[in-house]
C-alpha cells in the first residue's frame, strides 16, 4: 500500500492518526510477508489480530486461516474494515478495546476451543507490554504470538543473562523468544520515531519454561506468586549486588544469602540481571519452598 493510498483513505474516512493510540500504519508488503511466514499459518489455524489498521495484514490472514478475529478500537477504521471485507466469511470484526476482552471470550468468538489460537498483529506501541502480559499470564493462552513491536522492546525481551531485565524474565518464563527481523521506521505512515522488530513468542506447551517443569517434577509444586516475589526482591535495586537486595527483601542476614549463592555456584557479587532463569528457580526453591 502506497503512502498516497493511505492519505486518501485517511481523508475519505475522516481518520486522523492518533499518537495516543499508536496508529502508525504498515505500508510495506514485504514486511507483511515476513510476519505471515513467521506465524507458520495452517488452514486449521485460528488467529487474533489486534489493531488491523487498513487491513493489509488482515487480507493475508484470511487467505489461509480457518477463522480470524480482528479487534479495533477506532470506529472509523472499523467502518472501513467492515466495508472492505464484507464478503469474508472467515473474518469477524470486533469494535472494542482488546485489554477489556477476556481471553475466554476471544476463544469463544474464534470457536477454537479444540485447536487453540495464535496472535498475529502490528501492535500499537502504547499497549505492547499490557497485551503481552495479558496473553502470557491469563488463560486460555495462545499457542504463539508474532507481533510487530518497538525494536528496543524486542531487544529487551530477547536479552540474555548479563542484560536480563525483569521484563525479559517475565516473558521468557512463559515462552521461547525469537527476533525474526528488524523493520525500519520508513515502512510506516505516519513514520514513528523509532524502528520496529518482528518478535515471535512461542509459548511453552506446558505453560512454563523447561526449567520450571523440571523443578515441578522434583518438587511437585510451583507458586508463581512466590516466585515473582523473590525475583522482584532481587531486582529491587538493579545496581546493587543481589545478596543485598535479597537480604533486605527476605529479611535475612547476608551470610544466609551468600550460602544460597554459593550452593547455586554464583559469585557473591553477582547482580540480578546476570542470573539465568534456572538460577532464579534454584533460589526460589531454596528460600521459598
Amino acid at each position: 500500500m502506497q503512502i498516497s493510498e493511505i492519505k486518501n483513505l485517511l481523508r475519505n474516512y475522516g481518520i486522523k492518526p492518533s499518537k495516543g493510540k499508536g496508529q502508525n500504519f504498515l505500508i510495506n508488503q514485504n514486511v507483511i510477508k515476513k510476519i505471515i511466514d513467521a506465524a507458520d499459518l495452517k488452514k486449521e489455524d485460528c488467529v487474533l489480530e489486534i489493531g488491523p489498521g487498513f487491513g493489509i495484514l488482515t487480507e493475508e490472514l484470511i487467505k489461509t486461516c480457518q477463522k480470524v478475529l480482528t479487534v479495533e478500537l477506532d470506529k472509523n477504521l472499523v467502518f472501513f474494515i467492515r466495508k472492505k471485507f464484507k464478503n469474508a466469511k472467515n473474518l469477524e470484526i470486533l469494535e472494542s478495546d482488546i485489554l477489556k476482552i477476556k481471553n475466554e471470550e476471544i476463544v469463544k468468538l474464534l470457536n477454537c476451543q479444540n485447536v487453540g489460537y495464535k496472535v498475529v498483529a502490528n501492535l500499537p506501541y502504547a499497549i505492547t507490554k499490557p497485551i503481552i502480559k495479558k496473553f502470557l499470564t491469563y488463560k486460555p493462552k495462545p499457542k504463539e504470538m508474532v507481533i510487530l513491536v518497538q525494536k528496543e522492546v524486542a531487544q529487551k525481551i530477547a536479552a540474555k543473562p548479563g542484560e536480563l531485565s525483569l521484563l525479559a524474565l517475565s516473558i521468557q518464563l512463559y515462552g521461547q523468544i525469537e527476533i525474526i527481523d528488524y523493520v525500519a521506521k520508513s515502512n510506516f505512515y505516519p513514520q514513528p520515531k523509532v524502528d520496529s522488530a518482528i518478535l515471535k513468542i512461542k509459548l511453552w506447551p506446558q505453560f512454563f519454561a523447561p526449567e520450571i517443569i523440571k523443578f515441578l517434577g522434583k518438587k511437585g509444586k510451583f507458586d508463581e506468586k512466590k516466585f515473582w516475589q523473590i525475583v522482584k526482591f532481587g531486582y529491587s535495586s538493579p545496581r546493587k549486588q543481589l545478596q543485598n537486595n535479597l537480604a533486605a527483601g527476605l529479611k535475612l542476614s547476608k551470610n544466609e544469602v551468600k550460602k544460597a549463592l554459593k550452593l547455586a555456584n554464583l559469585n557473591e557479587k553477582i547482580r540480578a540481571q546476570e542470573l539465568t532463569l534456572q538460577n532464579w528457580v534454584f533460589l526460589y526453591s531454596y528460600f521459598m519452598v
